[in-house]
């Protein structure tokens, strides 16, 4: 095709451009969801509590996403800095997700664990408290704001529309775990959740299940006389 004649019709660029736009999002978006690591929960992932829903809202609202990415790239140099490389599955619960794109200050997809509660307070209240050379503006009236009556509530109630599994009970329950705390303690709270999910661990008396099941039939198998069972016994763990 004549790119002149593209270049100077807008009407046709701009229609090009669109079905451009469109089939490279088509290609890299269906696929996606169609793949369950991608549009289901990680192994391990928590359900958040009604603290930490507030707390990604703040987290929301004070712009935070515009300074901060919450995705490891599967770099080596990122890997070694930040942790394991992000799954989609780990923004199950997340609408939106907040992936990002630009990075003015760290990712924050491992933060969490990283630092203390005061830490992160005082972070921040004035983050040049703790970091000197940070260019991060505080954030002090966080600590004077309180969550309001039925602010989770709501918050959770939107989010189960459009598929995070919260009950009737975690909503209902929302106002008094929440009550008395501010909106600096949630954010505190949420980011404090953001880290690799952590498999369930079996307990050991699962563990030790089958070891008996399997000495069961060594007992079943033991002679009635007194002399050769003696041995079969020394033999059961």
């Amino acid at each position: 095709m004549n790119h002149d004649l593209i270049e100077r019709n807008v009407g046709l660029m701009a229609v090009l451009t669109a079905v451009a736009i469109s089939f490279g999002g088509l290609v890299e978006i269906v696929p996606l969801m169609n793949q369950k690591s991608a549009t289901e929960p990680a192994v391990g992932l928590p359900m958040r509590t009604a603290l930490e829903v507030v707390g990604r809202e703040v987290y929301l609202r004070e712009g935070c996403y515009n300074c901060h990415s919450q995705q490891v790239r599967s770099l080596a140099e990122e890997v070694l800095r930040y942790g394991p490389a992000s799954q989609a599955g780990e923004s199950a619960w997340d609408h939106p997700f907040q992936w990002g794109s630009k990075r003015t200050g760290p990712d924050l997809a491992r933060v969490g664990g990283r630092y203390s509660e005061e830490w992160h307070r005082l972070h921040l209240t004035n983050p040049r408290d703790v970091v000197p050379e940070s260019n991060m503006p505080g954030y002090p009236w966080l600590n004077k704001a309180k969550v309001e009556s039925g602010e989770a509530a709501a918050m959770m109630t939107a989010l189960r529309r459009v598929g995070v599994p919260f009950t009737d009970q975690d909503i209902a329950a929302a106002d008094a775990s929440t009550v008395d705390h501010t909106h600096m303690e949630a954010l505190i709270a949420y980011l404090q959740t953001l880290k690799v999910p952590q498999p369930p661990v079996a307990s050991p008396a699962a563990a030790e299940t089958p070891a008996a099941d399997t000495a069961q039939p060594a007992a079943e198998a033991a002679p009635a006389d007194a002399t050769s069972a003696e041995p079969a016994a020394e033999a059961k763990p």
